[in-house]
């Protein structure tokens, strides 16, 4: 009767030896950073008479690389006018920032945060924002000392869609491409984790849900949607 257990027990073992790490996109997946943003330009551009659309906001959800809308200087060349383009961006600043101060991470992050640390797997954020937002909402958050590595835009030269963020986070980690899952929220991250040429997890909140996204190799809802060790077994099967 005590042969079963144990061989479980291996069994388990040898199904997730393949995987060694898991790394993190920041905004949109661990906190809710860019809802709160995108309604208060939303509220901006109204004030003004114009619409900003979610579609246009998604050329800058997820890195900075890619595009270069920028949605004070768009306003402005709608309008015709010369706005405060710095008092725009502190209004969105400071009217953003409490709504984000406010919130919890999104659902199922500290649940996989937990099962990750249980298998004993490595952990990292990949992020194309700064350390000073990375690292002052993770501590915030008690979720700071979880990660084994930290990458922010300092850290790289291009962010994403390019995969700078995730080969240094890889390097950071010791471990390959092969070995690492990358949970993103947004088109731009789920490129650059391809172009890493590792397995990409999308689980778009509801701002991003509405991009079109290409090349995820598998998409959820929410993290809480599926158990890690769910998640590994069908990784490693294929």
């Amino acid at each position: 009767m005590t042969v079963l257990p144990q061989a479980l027990r291996e069994h388990r073992c040898q199904c997730h030896n393949m995987i060694k790490a898991l790394i993190f996109d920041f905004d949109g997946l661990i906190l809710d950073t860019e809802t709160p943003e995108l309604l208060t330009w939303q509220e901006i551009y109204r004030d003004y008479g114009q619409v900003l659309t979610v579609q246009t906001w998604g050329q800058i959800v997820g890195g900075t690389a890619a595009s270069s809308f920028e949605p004070a200087s768009h306003l402005a060349s709608l309008t015709g006018k010369d706005l405060d383009l710095n008092g725009l961006k502190a209004r969105v600043r400071e009217q953003s920032l409490s709504l984000i101060n406010q919130q919890p991470p999104l659902p199922g992050v500290r649940e996989l945060i937990d099962e990750a640390r249980q298998h004993g797997l490595k952990l990292a954020v990949a992020s194309s924002s700064p350390h000073d937002w990375v690292d002052g909402h993770l501590t915030r958050l008690g979720l700071f000392p979880s990660f084994d590595v930290i990458k922010a835009r300092e850290d790289v030269q291009r962010p994403k869609p390019e995969p700078d963020l995730f080969f240094s986070a890889l390097s950071a980690l010791g471990v390959q491409p092969d070995q690492a899952v990358v949970f993103e929220d947004s088109p731009n991250g789920v490129k650059a984790a391809k172009r890493a040429g590792i397995f990409v997890v999308a689980v778009p909140n509801p701002l991003t849900a509405q991009l079109k996204f290409d090349g995820e190799d598998k998409r959820l809802a929410s993290l809480a949607d599926l158990p890690l060790d769910g998640l590994l077994r069908q990784i490693n099967s294929n």
